[in-house]
């Protein structure tokens, strides 16, 4: 950051986003004064950063009445594309114009750092080794507490297990369980998988489909089948593969069987020597 210059915003509220389009219905007069003003805004900008650092003057916008940006080249080294926005301003009445901000903004080829991803958010499948924890927040949307059960098990064992104090803390919410429903359903083992795409029929039909549990048992279930390529894993129901359990050749696919060997033994064979 800059000495006396105003940290460039890397988040625009709604109010912020909505007031220039605001302003563009109103299509603000500019301000000619504030226009002209290109010596006065570089000389405010000069008296916060080095001469140096300073560009041609790249353009100019109207903020609102009076109001007026004047834009200027960025060139300090690591600031490529950057560009200076100085916002000058008079009162009503007034000749002269007053710098109000001094503020640094990326132009369209800035190189800018990503936007911030939270680390719970970062993080994929797969990413955890072992000994690594991940914990859950307490107001986790997609857990609910134990005592409102997540409807996999009957009236009877639920209410023992609450008596002896025997159930889980928290369970899947109907949220929790419509993203994993939602998220099984559109990864590989769902139905528009290039592997499903080229199955001969769909899990529905086949032998090795093991239904899970629960609500999630009317559209999903586990593979059972030690040569497919989604065994142990969860599959929907129209997803397929080569390895379903009624796949069979056709009859034109397998090889013709040879007919028996012939021995001749009424007939020679005329044979040169040598």
């Amino acid at each position: 950051m800059i000495a006396g210059v105003t940290a460039p915003s890397t988040e625009t509220t709604d109010a912020t986003a909505e007031a220039p389009a605001k302003r563009a219905a109103k299509a603000v007069k500019p301000d000619k004064v504030g226009i002209a003003a290109v010596d006065a805004a570089r000389s405010g900008l000069l008296e916060l950063v080095d001469a140096a650092d300073v560009g041609d003057h790249l353009g100019t916008r109207a903020e609102d009445k009076r109001v007026v940006t004047h834009y200027f080249d960025c060139r300090r080294r690591g600031y490529r594309g950057w560009r200076w926005a100085v916002v000058v301003a008079r009162a009503k009445r007034q000749k002269t114009v007053t710098v109000d901000e001094v503020v640094l903004l990326p132009g369209e080829d800035a190189i800018v750092a990503p936007e911030w991803l939270p680390y719970k958010d970062r993080i994929q499948a797969g990413d955890l080794s072992p000994g690594d924890l991940l914990p859950t927040d307490d107001d986790d949307p997609r857990l609910v507490p134990g005592w409102l059960s997540d409807g996999d098990d009957e009236p009877e064992v639920r209410a023992v297990t609450l008596e002896l104090g025997l159930g889980r803390p928290r369970v899947l919410s109907l949220e929790g369980r419509d993203l994993a429903a939602q998220r099984w359903y559109d990864g590989d083992g769902g139905p528009d998988s290039p592997l499903a795409q080229s199955a001969p029929a769909t899990c529905s039909s086949c032998g090795f489909l093991v239904r899970v549990a629960g609500p999630l048992s009317q559209a999903f279930g586990v593979c059972a089948n030690a040569q497919a390529n989604d065994d142990g894993r969860v599959v929907s129901w129209d997803h397929g593969c080569g390895a379903h359990s009624e796949a069979q050749l056709g009859k034109r696919s397998l090889p013709q069987p040879l007919p028996d060997p012939v021995f001749d033994t009424t007939s020679t064979d005329q044979l040169e020597t040598f």
